[in-house]
């Protein structure tokens, strides 16, 4: 007869046995795991490659606060302007893809800076990705109210007879392709002026210094009363601020360029992991929920809201080869 106690044993035995092996094989999983950094652990950096005061810095800022309040760590703005972003860019690029360091710009020098220089320190295509876009309602198109033009065309037979500077806020930016497709189109030869963002560009235009510029509504709403008229705003719709105001589509405007809506992209290194990604993506579109976000596109008369990340990526491949083949067509270079 067999032992009972013994039979027992021994199942107990392999049991055991078995059970200890397999904790074998899990513990390096279960040690990786234990071992996986959190995220985030440490202030997260937002680069903004634009000086404060103007629509990039202003949202940053706002998205930032919601992302620390939310994530529990500090969110920091760092400014970095200079050299049409590429400055800022730069920094965001050569950073960790750990989900630590951030950058925001205008959709023109993520896009097309590609085309507009020869050679850039790190590669548009390879070393950033996208997280998600702002968008940044219609431009307004202001010009110094001494001039007597009521409208763009009026304005452009106006340039053809006066010495004219259109302001921008960067080389490559938005303004600055309309100045060259403007002169391309009507043989004017309005002159491109950067400046380092929109504030200095518009007190400019209000002194009589530059004779035009297109920026942001908040922007140029702040020197509206002093010597800074609007005649008229880019993209496809009125802006809600100056709903009385026509866009150049509507004043016959047919070029590519005036009817596209830009935003501010922000962009993360390459190679960020995918979870981090979309949950940056997923605060933007929180943020973009609350009462102070809806306030801040009010103030700035932005209808839309940011998207995303799986939203931002299919927009993401639509338009960047529209806005690359404009800056290919315009053919204008920056070094």
């Amino acid at each position: 007869m067999s032992n009972p106690h013994r039979s027992i044993r021994r199942q107990f035995l392999q049991t055991a046995a078995v059970a200890l092996g397999l904790a074998g094989l899990a513990s390096p999983v279960v040690n990786a795991w234990a071992q996986a950094p959190k995220w985030p652990s440490k202030p997260i950096k937002i680069i903004v490659a634009f000086p404060p005061g103007g629509l990039t810095d202003a949202l940053a800022r706002s998205y930032g606060e919601h992302l620390s309040a939310s994530l529990g760590v500090p969110v920091v703005i760092d400014n970095k302007p200079g050299a049409g972003a590429i400055i800022g860019i730069d920094a965001a690029a050569k950073s960790p893809a750990d989900g630590y360091t951030l950058v925001m710009s205008t959709s023109g020098t993520f896009w097309q800076n590609r085309i507009l220089y020869s050679k850039l320190p790190y590669n548009l295509d390879k070393d950033l990705t996208p997280v998600t876009v702002f968008p940044s309602g219609p431009l307004v198109v202001g010009i110094n109210d001494k001039i007597p033009a009521k409208n763009m065309a009026e304005f452009v037979e106006w340039a053809k007879k006066n010495p004219t500077s259109m302001g921008t806020y960067a080389p490559g930016s938005y303004p600055h392709m309309v100045a060259d497709q403007t002169n391309r189109i009507h043989g004017s030869k309005i002159q491109s002026v950067h400046y380092r963002g929109e504030a200095p560009m518009w007190l400019d235009v209000a002194s009589g210094q530059s004779q035009i510029a297109v920026g942001s509504y908040l922007a140029f709403n702040a020197v509206a009363s002093r010597g800074v008229r609007p005649i008229g705003v880019t993209g496809s719709y009125r802006s809600p601020k100056l709903p009385n105001v026509p866009t150049l589509m509507e004043q016959g405007d047919t070029a590519k360029l005036v009817t596209l809506e830009g935003g501010l992209p922000l962009v993360a290194p390459a190679g960020t992991p995918e979870p981090i990604l979309k949950r940056l993506a997923d605060e933007a579109v929180a943020w973009s929920n609350t009462d102070k976000a809806a306030k801040l596109r009010e103030t700035f008369a932005i209808p839309n809201k940011p998207k995303n990340l799986a939203e931002t990526r299919k927009d993401w491949e639509a338009e960047v080869p529209v806005w690359i083949k404009l800056a290919v067509d315009l053919g204008i270079k920056l070094d």
